[in-house]
């Protein structure tokens, strides 16, 4: 089996630097064998990749892709607990936030950007359960909010 971070070279990506966090909070917890990440927002280079709302200035795909970049920062915020993303021995639970117009439904779509992530990178590891949730507005006005639970 291969590592985690070769699986996500091979699809082209790497886990980011962890975000820095908005306000007073840390970016993850461990408690036992579990770790819990802060909701992590589609920062890339310290910047949001885009703002606004799904369903109204975001499309679907750019909101999927969001989602993606979220599951990419909640791995950042597990491996900076745990040291090695090895050591994951399966995602339990991925809650995923949509700031979207009131006439979108496709919240469960848009967090698949972060499910078929985990699953591409954990393999039957990575199948979880998920929450696929949509609110008016997140933070920064951030399209899309990740947070993990995660068993090490």
């Amino acid at each position: 089996m291969t590592h985690p971070e070769e699986r996500l070279a091979a699809l082209g990506l790497a886990v980011p630097e962890v975000a820095k966090p908005v306000a007073a909070y840390v970016p993850a917890v461990r408690s036992g064998d579990h770790v819990f990440t802060s909701g992590q927002l589609p920062m890339r280079g310290g910047e949001l990749m885009v703002t606004g709302k799904v369903g109204g200035e975001v499309d679907p795909e750019e909101a999927r892709a969001c989602a993606q970049q979220c599951a990419l920062n909640a791995l950042a915020a597990v491996k900076a607990e745990i040291g090695d993303l090895s050591l994951v021995k399966r995602i339990v639970k991925v809650v995923v936030f949509v700031a979207s117009t009131p006439d979108f439904t496709g919240q469960p779509q848009v967090a698949n950007g972060a499910s078929e992530l985990f699953g591409q990178v954990f393999g039957d590891a990575g199948v979880h359960a998920r929450s696929a949730v949509g609110v008016p507005v997140l933070p920064l006005d951030s399209p899309v909010e990740v947070e993990l639970v995660v068993e090490v």
